[in-house]
């Protein structure tokens, strides 16, 4: 069998190269992940202040902070015990992991300008309407089957607190067809 020219061998190094990456890529995204749990997913921040900074350490500058914990974020990259997230308004920041809590919450997000939440009193379009939420108000999940989510609205133990059932499309703080209890 005749010797290949030197140009083709070339290109073959860099095809098999690029073909041994592309199958290294879960490694490398597994390392990226020193979690382990998937990436995005929504938490909420667990105490008050926090700091979040501009970067993944202490050293880095403080961007802003939350003053009441509680607060949904959305977790979009993980360094080390730091966890790079997300707000409703779309603004990024790093937090120490230690700082977030796996409970979830969200915000009334209306499907319609100028609308409102309807909180429904079953999982059904058709269920008693229990409470109209305005467009930000926070609201705590419990469950959600992928089109309805389990909610309370109100400060738990107050007793002008509501709890039923929201559709799941208008909420910030859930993805679309997401199922958890």
């Amino acid at each position: 069998m005749p010797a290949l020219p030197a140009r083709l061998r070339a290109f073959l190094a860099v095809l098999v190269a690029l073909f041994a990456a592309a199958f290294a890529t879960p490694a490398i995204q597994a390392q990226d992940n020193p979690s382990g749990l998937p990436l995005p997913r929504f938490v909420t921040t667990r105490s008050h202040p926090i700091n979040v900074r501009v970067g993944p350490g202490t050293r880095y500058e403080i961007a802003w902070n939350y003053t009441i914990s509680g607060v949904p974020v959305e977790i979009i990259q993980e360094f080390d015990t730091w966890r790079k997230i997300r707000d409703v308004d779309g603004d990024e920041g790093w937090v120490h992991q230690s700082l977030l809590s796996g409970n979830r919450a969200g915000y009334a997000t209306p499907l319609l300008a100028n609308g409102e939440v309807q909180m429904h009193s079953g999982r059904s379009a058709d269920a008693g309407v229990r409470a109209r939420l305005a467009p930000g108000v926070r609201v705590s999940i419990s469950e959600c089957d992928g089109t309805w989510c389990n909610v309370s609205a109100g400060q738990p133990g107050e007793r002008q607190a509501y709890s039923g059932w929201v559709q799941q499309a208008e909420l910030w703080g859930v993805y679309a067809d997401e199922t958890f209890d």
